[in-house]
């Protein structure tokens, strides 16, 4: 009974993690080169890199659940996170402890470290950690998982066999996606799901949240509901601030009308950036004139991610398309 409440308390993206290999959706040839490392018992050290939510974590957990059983979880497999510390004491004495011990479980097989989240080292401790990996090969084997591949130094990445883990597919996500909504019984459009694949941008595990997340606000995923849920612009609004920054004649009216929508709609600069350059790349519009679109928005971009004041950003985000109407007028 106590079970049975943990699983259904427990968040979608948790419980309806993939617990085997052959119950991953995507990466068909990265699964099928560790199974056979797995069979063959030749599993090197590893480095999967790649975007959130794509699947390295749950894959390494599924290669833990193929090697051992789970008695042997505890003395066989050492999990470090992004909550760990990642200084150079923690390679020198947790790391390097479970390293050096060998174990009677297994039938003397080798252990598994996986560190998560690694690109969040330190240089000292990478650096520390390489000479732990030559040094007690026989005995273990690292996983490193990281979303910046750049972040880790070149004499880990030698170390290891890498492994990239691409953003997932929309008809990767879909199968997954109705599994979840068909388990839970969710009400759900066929707008609300493209909406929810559409936000994703390839991650799974934000799939499952925004979809729980909408579903417990409002009982019904729809395209309307999945927008308003995150805080996204929805079409129709987006369709409004082009039409004001394409053919509104008053600079002032166009950065209030603007100001006005985001206050009323909760809207984020950069999400409305976002929708603005995928509408302006589908727009025909001259290449100079493009190119000028294209490197501004970059430019007040970079200075929103850096923590610039957003009411200056918007008005020279009205400022490109003024701009380039009267480049546009004096070319004709």
């Amino acid at each position: 009974m106590v079970e049975d409440k943990k699983v259904k308390n427990l968040p979608w993206v948790e419980k309806y993690r993939p617990s085997t290999l052959d119950e991953l959706i995507s990466h068909e040839e990265i699964i099928s080169t560790i199974s056979k490392f797995i069979d063959e018992g030749q599993l090197p050290h590893l480095l999967f890199y790649g975007p959130p939510g794509t699947g390295k974590t749950t894959t390494i957990l599924a290669c833990m659940r193929k090697l051992y059983n789970p008695r042997e979880f505890n003395s066989m497999v050492l999990q470090l996170n992004a909550s760990d510390d990642r200084g150079i004491g923690i390679v020198r004495g947790q790391i390097l402890t479970f390293a050096s011990n060998k174990t009677i479980f297994s039938g003397g097989g080798v252990k598994l470290i996986i560190l998560d989240e690694a690109d969040a080292m330190t240089n000292d401790a990478q650096n520390a950690l390489r000479r732990i990996i030559e040094k007690y090969t026989d005995n273990v084997r690292f996983c490193i998982i990281c979303n910046y591949l750049s972040k880790i130094i070149p004499a880990l990445q030698s170390r290891c066999t890498r492994f990239r883990f691409a953003p997932l597919q929309p008809q990767q996500i879909l199968p997954r996606l109705e599994h979840v909504i068909q388990e839970e019984n969710v009400t759900a459009s066929e707008d609300g799901k493209q909406a929810l694949i559409t936000l994703s941008g390839g991650d799974m595990r934000k799939v499952l949240n925004v979809l729980q997340s909408t579903w417990m606000a409002f009982q019904n995923i729809t395209e309307e509901n999945v927008y308003t849920c995150v805080g996204h612009p929805q079409k129709h609004d987006i369709r409004n601030i082009m039409s004001w920054l394409l053919n509104e004649e008053n600079f002032s009216d166009s950065v209030e009308k603007i100001q006005n929508l985001k206050i009323l709609k909760g809207l984020a600069l950069q999400d409305i950036i976002t929708e603005v350059h995928t509408i302006v790349q589908k727009t025909k519009f001259p290449p100079r004139v493009l190119c000028l679109i294209l490197i501004k928005l970059a430019e007040i971009e970079e200075r929103l991610a850096a923590g610039c004041n957003e009411n200056p950003q918007l008005s020279a985000l009205v400022s490109i398309f003024h701009t380039t109407r009267d480049m546009v007028t004096i070319e004709n």
